[in-house]
């Protein structure tokens, strides 16, 4: 048969997705701010905490005096969600750079016709990295008020964490739709 020059769909899709996934998975991991502790007891009306999974900073809104590198006198570090966090996010960006790799490789990398085998198998490494980063998002979305925090503030959800739930979505998004490339090798 003759070789269609058209990259199908499905394939564009994932690799749309997912490079958009792995911006927002790795603005989230690097982000300070999976939590927001405001009206802190003992501290000025505008001091607003922000607890990332590596940093903590402290940020004053007034004046926008922003302060990393606090230290973690509660043990927030130490509670499992947040070190759960600290494996499974940097973990997840590797993986999803991996899938990335072998995507290229699938959808027509120097040839005419793609590899819809090999953009499948990509399809399931993504779909797999998105999960590894939901997991921890939704983890410490359930535990966030659980977390240690001074007593009477108020906790609020961080950009960071909205950031990694979507890179995460996008990501399963785009590993789904690669994954369709093996109903191209059923037919074949």
């Amino acid at each position: 048969h003759v070789p269609s020059m058209r990259t199908p769909a499905e394939m564009i899709v994932g690799l749309v997705l997912c490079p958009c996934g792995l911006l927002l998975t790795l603005t989230g991991t690097l982000a300070p701010s999976w939590r927001q502790v405001s009206l802190i007891p003992d501290q000025p009306m505008d001091v607003v905490w922000e607890q990332g999974i590596w940093d903590i900073c402290r940020e004053r809104q007034s004046t926008h005096d922003r302060l990393c590198g606090q230290a973690d006198g509660l043990g927030y570090f130490e509670q499992m969600p947040v070190r759960v966090a600290q494996g499974l996010m940097p973990s997840s960006l590797v993986v999803t750079l991996v899938g990335l790799v072998v995507a290229a490789l699938g959808v027509r990398c120097w040839q005419l016709e793609p590899r819809h085998l090999v953009a499948g198998v990509a399809g399931l490494v993504l779909l797999l990295s998105g999960l590894m980063s939901l997991v921890p998002s939704s983890w410490y979305t359930q535990e966030l008020w659980a977390l240690p925090a001074p007593p009477g503030s108020t906790l609020t959800v961080g950009y960071s964490l909205v950031l990694s739930y979507l890179g995460s979505c996008l990501e399963i998004l785009g590993g789904l739709a690669l994954t369709l490339s093996f109903h191209h090798c059923c037919k074949e």
